[in-house]
């Protein structure tokens, strides 16, 4: 019988946090999603896992016996993982939104000149996942935007720091300002991510700034050109200064805010893993890079 990896990180994660919500925040995942993956461990294995209860999920006899075996089982896939990649000579990165890569596409393209035994694939994640695929395993190192909940788990070097703004509905009545102040927003419905992306989602409502003014949200998005929708169809948005670069919309403008601080951007990789030299050296570069631009 197959197990597909990714049901035992959920497993893993579900073991260790002893909740289901504490896991689904760890894996940037809805606590419907894991409920439904978990349970389909189990139909997978034929026993159950947890025993369920208003406190929390406990192991069963079971479930503890698989708790014990799942780490080496993981490490042992990561390393696999880690050798085919090196086999095949492919390195994965990840990223959020094309201001935060910045540079890094020429880095590649250079790097690709430079080593032309080696292919680097590029993924772009949604904002759902704000590790940019790191949490799940799914990339060698991300270029991410900071904080992030788990972030403290991971390797993580600060790039650079970029201003934030505002999205506003063309025809909000700030739309002809030339820099807002954050307390003037305090009233209007926010655009916001997933609640199981934690510290990232509080950044960019900017909780800490509000003066423990409460946070009206008025959709949530994990998309680009779901974000910029629910901008244009009256809610507001904190955005990075790139975003008016990268994405446009008719019905949308972006005015610089005073009162919230700046987006920091990052590149995090995870710790503990079988280094490629090949990886390092193309990080190193975008370091380099990233950090004079």
């Amino acid at each position: 019988m197959d197990v597909d990896t990714r049901l035992l990180r959920y497993f893993a994660a579900v073991a260790e946090e002893g909740s289901l919500t504490g896991a689904a925040h760890k894996l940037f995942v809805s606590q419907p999603a894991l409920t439904k993956q978990i349970r389909r461990l189990e139909g997978d294995l034929g026993v159950p896992l947890f025993a369920r209860s208003r406190s929390g999920m406990a192991l069963t006899e079971a479930g503890r016996e698989l708790a014990a075996r799942v780490p080496a089982l993981l490490d042992g896939w990561d390393e696999t993982v880690e050798a085919t990649g090196r086999a095949a000579r492919t390195l994965r990165l990840g990223f959020l939104d094309a201001g935060a890569v910045g540079a890094v596409h020429e880095v590649v393209a250079e790097f690709r000149r430079a080593q032309p035994a080696w292919r680097v694939n590029l993924r772009q994640f949604d904002w759902s996942d704000p590790s940019a695929g790191l949490a799940r395993g799914e990339v060698d190192a991300a270029v991410v935007r900071l904080p992030f909940p788990g972030q403290e788990r991971l390797n993580v070097r600060e790039l650079f720091v970029e201003e934030r703004g505002v999205l506003l509905p063309a025809r909000h009545p700030l739309a002809n300002s030339g820099t807002v102040e954050f307390r003037e927003l305090w009233d209007e419905p926010f655009v916001a991510a997933g609640a199981e992306t934690g510290a990232w989602r509080e950044h960019w409502l900017a909780t800490e700034e509000r003066e423990g003014h409460p946070v009206q949200i008025g959709a949530v998005t994990s998309r680009p050109d779901e974000w910029l929708g629910a901008v244009a169809a009256g809610c507001v948005a904190l955005a990075p200064a790139s975003a008016a670069r990268f994405h446009s919309h008719p019905d949308v403008v972006f005015r610089p805010v005073r009162g919230v601080p700046p987006s920091r951007v990052g590149l995090a990789r995870p710790t503990g893993r079988t280094r490629k030299v090949a990886l390092d050296e193309l990080l190193e570069a975008i370091v380099r890079r990233l950090s004079r631009s």
